[in-house]
């Protein structure tokens, strides 16, 4: 069996203690990685501190370097891929698409050019306000995208001149940890660091006195320990957490053309996006025939390892989330909805739990006011839009939404009226490089990609000069 090292500085370190890995297809381990400690993340994080000396300095030194890692990455993209579907589960043309993914925000931020904010310029007087890097940087990734969520982290902080030191998540370390082998020659020592561990462990890097920023992905619950850890050092931090994203389905719409759009938005990824659609509202006149599509959709899907290239969707990622979804959607049947497909796990290894449309669901179920992270969808009837924009809004969550409809600019009015921090019409998951990506409420705090989350990692500085002489 494997073990794979946890990288320190650019070195290889090995440990005796050793955390299993779980390939979520079997329900087996398959390999196992070295254990972090409090005395690595140290070593980690005062070997960034130290490298952010000089790292901070070269622009153009940062910029080609990122290119390169995104060369790398791109050369090795077959090999990441192949350990990331089996130790998270998804098909591996899903993982590769997760690994060239990586590659694409490292090439977007080495060309992203931030332009200083000119206040005045004249005879007398030059004042910008211009973004400085912030120093180390904690990166705490999730399991559902642990290579393309990293690279969200690092291209930007490192563009700006910050160092990194990152902490995968238990059930996914092993395809970080090859990320930083193939990256540990190209980088200078200490900019980039990966420690596997369990939940304490990344408490006690975000706590570490030269941490000056922490950039988390994952649940509101733990977001909201480590907001806590921020206060006392008045860390910078932004948080992209939980999300119970509604879709609004206008009366105008082809339902034919439809279902795939809305499947696909629902159960991407089994499900395990935190801005995928999680509730549907239906308007009445087109909710029978959507219900009967997706109904259709998810009976013909192919569940499978996604090592097989006739799987169209992987398990759920590890037990406790299996277990999650599992009970809210028996807490629903037992509530009264109805399990139109699905509704069960599958009899085989691994944790599989096959495409589910839920119907008769209503606000006051987990299934509709919960985030249930899996193959599970509530499709909900209205007949009032004012009455579906008030449940989609009645929510702590405001990650992501949509709207459906043959009137896209009817649809821009609507989708402005859910408290969301992404509102797509007509589409769903619709994310890039370029463009913001955060969430209101319970949802997060700060943005990632574009301008805004290469700000995230900077501090503003105003530069006021006096041109004549003193």
């Amino acid at each position: 069996m494997q073990s794979y090292p946890m990288m320190i500085a650019g070195e290889r370190v090995n440990t005796s203690a050793q955390d299993e890995v779980i390939n979520p297809a079997t329900g087996n381990v398959f390999a196992t990685c070295a254990r972090g400690t409090s005395e690595h993340i140290a070593r980690a994080v005062d070997a960034a501190d130290k490298a952010y000396r000089s790292w901070r300095k070269d622009e153009g030194f940062r910029r080609q370097k990122m290119r390169e890692c995104a060369a790398a990455i791109q050369a090795r993209a077959n090999d990441i891929a192949t350990l990331l579907t089996q130790e998270q589960g998804k098909p591996l043309a899903v993982s590769q698409f997760e690994a060239y993914g990586a590659a694409m925000w490292l090439t977007y931020f080495a060309d992203f050019e931030p332009v200083p904010e000119v206040i005045r310029e004249d005879d007398e007087k030059s004042i910008q306000a211009i973004r400085k890097p912030l120093g180390v940087v904690a990166a705490i990734t999730p399991w559902n995208y642990p290579i393309v969520l990293l690279a969200w982290k690092l291209a930007p902080a490192l563009r700006a001149g910050n160092t990194v030191v990152a902490k995968p998540s238990p059930f996914t370390p092993l395809s970080s940890l090859l990320l930083a082998e193939v990256l540990k020659d190209v980088l200078p020592a200490g900019v980039l660091s990966i420690i596997p561990g369990d939940g304490p462990l990344g408490a006690e890097l975000c706590q570490l006195p030269q941490v000056r920023k922490i950039s988390f992905t994952g649940s509101v619950t733990t977001g909201k320990k480590i907001m806590g850890y921020a206060v006392e050092d008045l860390k910078r931090l932004t948080l992209e957490l939980g999300g119970n994203d509604p879709a609004i389905v206008l009366d105008d719409v082809d339902p034919s053309t439809l279902v795939e759009k809305l499947f696909w938005g629902a159960f991407q990824n089994s499900g395990q996006i935190c801005s995928a659609i999680k509730r549907v509202y239906v308007h009445e006149k087109v909710y029978h025939p959507i219900v009967q599509g997706l109904v259709e959709r998810a009976k013909n899907t192919r569940l499978g390892d996604g090592l097989d290239p006739a799987t169209e969707l992987g398990p759920i990622n590890n037990r406790m989330q299996f277990d999650k979804l599992s009970g809210m959607v028996e807490d629903a049947k037992r509530d009264g909805a109805k399990i139109e497909t699905g509704g069960a796990p599958l009899e085989r290894p691994g944790y599989f739990y096959p495409p589910t449309i839920i119907t008769g669901a209503r606000a006051g179920m987990r299934i509709v006011d919960e985030e249930q992270f899996g193959t599970a969808l509530p499709v909900i009837p209205y007949s009032n839009l004012d009455d579906a924009l008030e449940q989609a809004n009645r929510t702590h969550y405001g990650l992501g939404a949509s709207v459906w409809t043959a009137n896209p600019a009817r649809g821009a009015e609507i989708v402005r009226e859910i408290e969301a921090g992404s509102g797509w019409v007509n589409c769903h998951l619709d994310l890039s490089p370029m463009t913001p990506f955060g969430g209101c409420k319970w949802s997060g705090i700060g943005h990632e990609n574009g301008k805004w989350g290469y700000d995230e990692f900077t501090e503003l500085q105003l530069v006021n000069v006096t041109k004549a002489p003193a």
